[in-house]
C-alpha cells in the first residue's frame, strides 16, 4: 500500500511524497518517491527529472501520513 505522506524539513517548506511503505525507526535513511511542494509544483532544489529523493533523519523534524480516500469519508449526524 502506497502512502502519501508531508514532510516537514529542517528549515525548509515542507513536502509532499509518496512511500512505499512507512519508514522502519532503525533506518538511518528515508527514501521517498515523487516529491513535490504541497502544491504539487516542483521543488527549487532538485533536478525536475528526479522522481527518487533520500534523506537522512536529522534532517527530518516529524512527518505526517496524509488519509487515504478509504479513510477520508467520514459519517457526521446532520440535524434537520
Amino acid at each position: 500500500m502506497a502512502y502519501t505522506v508531508l514532510i516537514h524539513l529542517a528549515n525548509e517548506d515542507p513536502i509532499l511524497a509518496d512511500l512505499d511503505e512507512l519508514p522502519d525507526p532503525q533506518h538511518q535513511t528515508l527514501i521517498i518517491n515523487n516529491p513535490r511542494l504541497r502544491d504539487g509544483k516542483d521543488l527549487h532544489y532538485v533536478q525536475p527529472e528526479v522522481q527518487t529523493l533520500i534523506f537522512p533523519w536529522t534532517r527530518i523534524t516529524f512527518i505526517e501520513v496524509m488519509p487515504t480516500d478509504e479513510e477520508e469519508e467520514v459519517v457526521s449526524f446532520i440535524r434537520d
